[in-house]
């Protein structure tokens, strides 16, 4: 057994209520069991999330049943070509009688949904990204600190290509996760029938806060006391310098560039939280395995070749993980 600061008894108590959480979501969210394991990977890491998936597949309804079950403030921003970096982070005004006062954005919240972000300009986009890097912004030569745990939930449909700006890679590599929320199951679609927002309203889903948000921000401190070993740091590295080495794998010929540093960083914290949300505390290779994907699928660029062969990044990771040698 690893040597480690955590004791397995609280970890295993932290365990329990995860899932009692994800109880108590299914009350209003049918399955995306993944989806929502992947978000609360990201709660406990402090990042932030990219969702990819068609319109009327429960992303905001997600993210606003997690808030609700959290104990924590939400706020959606539905990003529009003339929304603009004011209607995001506030604005200050002159009041004869009151002075100059300032109105808070919607981005003082826990839990931000970040909607269709790239139908924004990319000045408007970047107000967002640097609240998000920096949680904080500033009003009027002031500083505001953001709320505590600070979230962002950014979605981008994929059907849809006219009206949009694509999101530069230097901003999308500051995503931690990157996950596609797809269709439902013919079963689970056929539950939706009788168990959705249409039929029933929010507040009749009865929710009940399992966390809270000075718990969160403990768990996310807890999550950094994970055991790593120093041979697991080994494979994480050699994982994300085999996108850069592309001459070595099969699909490599379609990398353009491979995964930035950050990539490394993220799966070090992103493993600890997969270790955490299992009830260890130790990380395992397959805990490494199980967030590479969602790490690294918007981090490898591919060339014109590999999209115009329908070459997928999850395929190049695949593949990765497959020949780099478990320690």
């Amino acid at each position: 057994m690893p040597k480690t600061k955590l004791k397995e008894k609280e970890v295993k108590k932290y365990n329990l209520l995860f899932k009692k959480l994800k109880q108590e979501v299914s009350k209003v969210i049918v399955g995306q069991e993944e989806v929502l394991d992947g978000l609360l990977r990201t709660i406990l890491c402090k990042g932030h999330v990219l969702v990819e998936g068609v319109p009327g597949i429960a992303k905001t309804l997600l993210i606003k049943t997690l808030a609700k079950t959290t104990g924590c403030t939400f706020s959606r921003i539905q990003f529009t070509v003339d929304l603009l970096p004011t209607d995001i982070i506030g604005i200050t005004t002159y009041d004869p009688k009151k002075g100059f006062t300032t109105q808070k954005g919607p981005i003082f919240s826990n839990f931000i949904l970040a909607d269709e972000i790239n139908r924004s300009s990319p000045k408007t986009q970047s107000a967002l990204l640097e609240a998000m890097q920096e949680r904080q912004v500033t009003l009027a030569k002031k500083t505001y600190p953001l709320e505590s745990p600070f979230f962002v939930m950014a979605t981008m449909n994929p059907i849809e290509s006219e009206g949009v700006y694509p999101l530069p890679e230097a901003q999308i590599d500051r995503f931690l996760f990157k996950l596609y929320m797809g269709y439902p199951s013919t079963k689970e679609e056929q539950k939706i029938l009788n168990q959705n927002i249409s039929l029933k309203d929010f507040d009749e889903f009865d929710l009940k806060p399992v966390l809270t948000p000075s718990l969160i921000n403990h768990l996310q401190k807890l999550t950094q006391d994970i055991y790593l070993s120093k041979e697991l740091e080994d494979y994480i590295v050699r994982i994300v310098n085999a996108t850069r080495e592309s001459q070595k794998l099969k699909f490599g010929k379609y990398i353009l560039y491979g995964a930035s540093p950050r990539a490394s960083i993220s799966l070090f914290i992103a493993s600890k939280a997969d270790a955490l949300l299992n009830g260890k505390t130790y990380v395992t290779p397959q805990n490494i395995k199980n967030i590479a994907k969602s790490v690294l699928r918007h981090r490898i660029l591919l060339s014109y070749e590999g999209q115009a062969e329908n070459i997928t990044t999850d395929q190049i990771i695949e593949e990765i993980l497959t020949k780099i040698p478990i320690p």
